[in-house]
């Protein structure tokens, strides 16, 4: 039984077409749990519907066991931070920080207290006099978490609170939300967009499109198996590389362009006679040597990262990427060994888009680190 449950939790706004459907989750205690998904999936809406600032059109919504769906949102012991930080801009830091806590008559001695214990975790004990716009993008950021903190509400949701900030910024609040969710012990619910902000941060993720929830599960789990087509692509940069495929006469020929020759052992008898699209991962096709199995093929791009190279080339219709630890002097046009290996790829099912078989790269790395 989680801290939060959400029972085929549905929403609707003309009583026909619903924007959620049938959505059923368990949060636990103390969990940083990630919803992800892209613009018009319904993850803000499914927030909003946890704070109570959405009306639930079906199904059930309990916290800390108690059924929540008609209680205000000022009942259900909660805070929110919000994408735009809603500040009062007349106030000052120390006066926003407190508003919910003068709202809630909360003694003054108890309001003194708080708000030097938030503002020193904050980092803020230096600007409780400002307004809002005599602070940086950080700084208001930082403001509006101090006002979730200071009211000691166990559970806090956050609507892409992030993406009005910098590359930069971003990283190091990143890391900020991390240590101070698991300094408070607090139950974290955290919409996004941006499924790197989803990696890095999340305990579980739950990956939603048009309403539906698409897999559920560890970072590392929707990334080595990703349980169909849009999770795939939507999990990981660069994104994984899809082709349709077949087998024949023991080869598995990829948009008619590519063939790789395999043992049957590698891939189950079961599919070998299903329409496929394969997925690989860009670091799993490194560049080859004489002892590898290669696949020789023209660069069209070329993206250098210091610490890595992305390289691109096209198979079919597809252009996939691959990335190469280190610095690679190579030009666009360079025709260059790359060894593609059937192990490393995810096997789908080209008409349902579900996984039929993980990359056997994957579950040998996985008993390695247990």
């Amino acid at each position: 039984m989680g801290y939060i449950e959400l029972m085929d939790i549905s929403k609707s706004y003309n009583k026909q077409s619903n924007v959620l459907n049938g959505i059923d989750l368990q949060i636990e205690e103390g969990e940083f749990f990630v919803l992800v998904g892209p613009s018009g999936s319904g993850k803000s809406t499914l927030l909003r519907m946890i704070a109570g600032l959405e009306e639930i059109s079906g199904g059930t919504l309990k916290i800390n066991e108690k059924v929540v769906n008609h209680l205000p949102p000022k009942d259900r012991n909660l805070s929110m931070v919000f994408q735009n930080y809603a500040l009062y801009p007349h106030l000052t830091v120390e006066q926003n920080i407190l508003f919910g806590l003068h709202a809630k008559k909360v003694d003054k001695q108890v309001q003194k207290k708080r708000l030097e214990e938030t503002a020193k975790m904050m980092g803020l004990s230096e600007l409780l006099n400002r307004k809002p716009r005599e602070l940086s993008g950080g700084q208001r950021q930082r403001v509006a978490l101090a006002r979730a903190v200071v009211s000691e509400a166990p559970l806090c949701l956050m609507d892409e609170p992030l993406s009005n900030l910098d590359a930069k910024l971003r990283a190091n609040m990143r890391i900020e939300i991390r240590r101070l969710q698991k300094k408070l012990g607090l139950t974290m619910v955290y919409v996004t967009h941006d499924q790197v902000e989803a990696m890095t941060m999340g305990d579980r993720i739950m990956v939603l499109n048009d309403g539906i929830i698409q897999q559920v599960g560890e970072p590392i789990e929707l990334y080595n198996k990703p349980a169909n087509l849009f999770v795939a692509t939507f999990i990981g940069s660069p994104k994984m590389n899809l082709g349709k495929a077949k087998i024949k006469n023991d080869q598995l020929i990829i948009e008619d362009a590519l063939t790789i020759p395999f043992e049957k052992m590698d891939v189950p008898e079961s599919i070998q006679n299903r329409k496929l699209v394969i997925g690989l991962r860009a670091e799993h096709m490194p560049h080859g040597n004489e002892t590898q199995q290669v696949q020789h093929v023209e660069i069209v791009n070329v993206e250098h990262l210091g610490n890595e190279t992305l390289v691109s080339f096209e198979i079919g219709t597809e252009l996939w990427t691959a990335k190469w630890l280190g610095q690679w002097l190579i030009q666009v046009g360079d025709r260059v060994p790359v060894h593609i290996s059937v192990e490393n790829m995810c096997f789908f099912d080209a008409e349902t888009g579900d996984l039929i078989k993980a990359a056997a790269f994957t579950r040998k790395q996985e008993v390695v680190l247990r």
